[in-house]
């Protein structure tokens, strides 16, 4: 079993930043890629940025600059800074991991409880 455990979301003005984080931790082989997705209120759950083990990110088109995935392979984790918040931004964000927990085991994705992001004047 894997968990996935997010933070640093909160309320922030339009302008503002903040940076989110998510360490994984339980029976973990290899993780092959980590990112980030959000839901707005009524809104269908979204890619905003992935990272390889690697170090070959992606971001969605509406990042435009503003955000930067990176993490930390010797501690399972992987940040996400967010600059320049607009209020379309406010969401739930959910930390994805795809995981191997042996080497002859399939790559599953596993989520975190996601962590709410806030932006309002």
């Amino acid at each position: 079993q894997v968990q996935l455990v997010e933070s640093g979301g909160g309320l922030v003005q339009p302008g503002g930043s903040l940076r989110l984080s998510c360490a994984a931790s339980g029976s973990i082989f290899s993780i092959n890629a980590m990112g980030w997705y959000r839901q707005g209120p009524g809104k269908q759950r979204e890619l905003v940025a992935g990272i390889t083990s690697g170090g070959i990110t992606n971001y969605a088109d509406f990042v435009k600059g503003r955000f930067t995935i990176s993490r930390d392979n010797a501690k399972n984790t992987v940040y996400l800074q967010m600059n320049s918040l607009k209020p379309e931004d406010t969401a739930v964000y959910y930390c994805n991991s795809q995981v191997r927990s042996s080497w002859f085991a399939a790559v599953e994705n596993y989520w975190g409880q996601g962590t709410q992001v806030t932006v309002s004047s």
